[in-house]
């Protein structure tokens, strides 16, 4: 499809939502792509639409922008409507855009904080005082709760007004608590629905199995990684989160730990890549000062891959073989421990491993190499034999591959871990790092060996 045919697709698209004519649901995150593309186009008509967009639909739409347009937008639109936008927004989503406009703008960001409602501030203030590391800055405030002696038939009536009222979205369970709003219980909406209308809750649990509304919960100040483990164990589309002393506190959805799984993937693609996560949207001197500092990291480590080379330069000009089949122990060994890397990263975001436990994935990843190692090794000794016609050349790269190979799988699980340890996020710098590592061991390891065995 042509890029002017997309824009007026985004266009129809985005007049048939404002004219309630779309026969399809549009989410926020395909809206702000189709916003996306007529800004780029034509930015007057884009604040024409955004000026139009309902205040329910303007807070989701704006935290699906990126920066650069987000600044324009709330230069564009008024205090008054951006304050309701965010109003519409459930407590953790108003939060995270109070804070990218906070990002943007600290003057504004504080304008619109002030002429929020007093009870949409305290929640903003409260989910503010957690780290980006605790389940307590992830979770919504708006829960939907109800007293053990209260009646099934009387809790249904507060949530069809709750929702009547747009207070509630997205309910998935009642949690039941005490006077002093200590969590209790949890009881699945379906399960509820499907009960004796005239019973309390009391009544309700009693006559249940043991332990079947038991609560699966989390503590505020737990890790957000504990979080996601406990919806992928159990399967959970929420999670109660509680204070120290059992209080409820809120909620977490599912939604939003898939949101922070694919967040943090996207990260360490990036990571692992030397750009950042906004690359795509930076402009091209934002990016391209990025992107060159990691290249410039990486001409110095070529640099010093080139001078080991330079060590063994008679060993090269006596031996011209070595040149052409020196690469590629340096490129089997770069692929080898980018697997190791690349899955030691992952177990590390997903929490499964740690420096504690490391010895299991060292284990495995020297194992993996051993074999790998003598596998190519062999091949790669034939292939060189044939070629050059010298056997002894064939067991010189033989053995450097099976060294490379070895130093790449234990470096690649080592390299992450260690900078794990050392609070450094494991994706950033790790592939340079392992480049170099590969590079040095398999050019050395190469021509120390030809110049021992052939020279």
């Amino acid at each position: 499809m042509g890029k002017a045919k997309e824009i007026k697709q985004s266009q129809e698209i985005i007049e048939s939502y404002l004219n309630d004519e779309l026969d399809f649901d549009l989410s926020s995150a395909e809206m702000a792509k189709h916003l996306k593309r007529i800004y780029k186009n034509d930015a007057e008509l884009f604040f024409e639409y955004i000026k139009q967009l309902p205040h329910e639909t303007l807070g989701d739409v704006a935290m699906e922008l990126p920066d650069y347009i987000l600044r324009e937008v709330i230069e564009e639109v008024p205090s008054n409507t951006l304050k309701e936008a965010l109003e519409e927004l459930e407590s953790d989503d108003a939060t995270d855009l109070l804070q990218n406009i906070e990002e943007i703008d600290e003057q504004k960001a504080q304008e619109l904080f002030d002429i929020l409602d007093k009870e949409d501030q305290d929640d903003i203030k409260r989910l503010r005082r957690y780290s980006d590391e605790e389940a307590g800055a992830y979770m919504q405030t708006e829960i939907f709760t109800a007293k053990i002696d209260e009646t099934i038939s009387d809790a249904i009536g507060r949530l069809r007004q709750l929702k009547e009222a747009g207070e509630l979205e997205n309910i998935h369970r009642l949690f039941i608590v005490d006077d002093y709003e200590t969590l209790l219980f949890e009881i699945p909406l379906e399960v509820l629905i499907m009960s004796d209308f005239g019973l309390s809750f009391k009544e309700m649990i009693q006559k249940a199995p043991e332990d079947e509304f038991r609560p699966i919960l989390a503590h505020d100040t737990d890790p957000i990684e504990k979080v996601v483990e406990l919806v992928q164990d159990y399967d959970l589309s929420v999670v109660p989160v509680v204070d120290e002393l059992g209080k409820l506190l809120g909620r977490i959805t599912a939604d939003d730990i898939h949101d922070l799984i694919q967040e943090s993937a996207t990260e360490q693609i990036y990571n692992l890549a030397g750009v950042g996560e906004s690359d795509q949207e930076d402009t091209l001197v934002d990016a391209g000062k990025s992107r060159a500092l990691w290249l410039l990291l990486n001409l110095f480590t070529a640099i010093v891959a080139s001078l080991v080379i330079g060590i063994f330069d008679e060993t090269i000009q006596s031996y011209v073989a070595l040149a052409v089949l020196m690469p590629i122990v340096a490129s089997m060994g770069g692929n080898a421990g980018t697997q190791s890397l690349t899955v030691t990263v992952r177990q590390l975001a997903l929490g499964e491993i740690n420096f504690q436990n490391a010895k299991e994935v060292f284990k495995k990843e020297l194992s993996i190499s051993i074999v790998n190692g003598i596998v190519f090794a062999i091949i790669m000794g034939a292939i060189a034999y044939l070629w050059f016609h010298e056997a002894m050349l064939g067991v010189v790269i033989g053995i450097s591959m099976i060294i490379n190979l070895i130093c790449a799988g234990l470096f690649g699980a080592l390299i992450p871990l260690t900078l794990k340890r050392l609070e450094i996020d494991p994706a950033v710098g790790s592939t340079v790092l392992l480049t170099t590592v590969t590079d040095v061991v398999g050019f050395f390891s190469f021509l120390a060996l030809a110049k021992w065995i052939l020279i």
